[in-house]
């Protein structure tokens, strides 16, 4: 009498365990990069709107008279939600949103200029802030 052999096809629990564990561990060395640099192209948006923010307030300080500057803007600050751009209008779009800035202002005396230690410059520091972070700071020495 002969026997009959049954061939079954397929794969076993098993093997079917192992190779969604894989496919899980390759999709995750895939996908993973992309996430990161997802991360580094939201802080580098935020860097450049940073440095935007903070220019655009220097120039502000740099264009007003030398007289007023100190008084006007040592201890000036804008917090999260209040910026406002140069003709005083407040900022809306979402993108600006988290961000703060203040600026400070300090007289300079400057050895080389010689004569009277009277300080014919002011230095002004403007510093960008993210979610309480700061992000951007720039410094300009403007002349009286």
């Amino acid at each position: 009498m002969r026997t009959i052999e049954k061939k079954e096809n397929g794969f076993t629990l098993a093997e079917a365990i192992l190779a969604v564990l894989i496919l899980g561990i390759a999709s995750v060395i895939v996908v993973l990069p992309f996430s990161k640099g997802a991360a580094i192209q939201k802080e580098g948006i935020h860097r450049t709107i940073a440095a935007n923010l903070a220019s655009e307030l220097l120039e502000k300080i740099a264009y007003t008279e030398c007289e007023q500057i100190v008084t006007n803007f040592d201890g000036y600050s804008e917090a999260e939600g209040g910026l406002v751009d140069c003709r005083g209008r407040l900022y809306t779009a979402s993108n600006y949103n988290g961000f703060s800035r203040d600026a400070s202002c300090d007289y300079v005396y400057v050895p080389q200029q010689g004569g009277d230690k009277v300080p014919n410059f002011i230095l002004v520091t403007v510093r960008v802030c993210y979610h309480g972070s700061e992000i951007a700071e720039i410094h300009k020495l403007i002349s009286k």
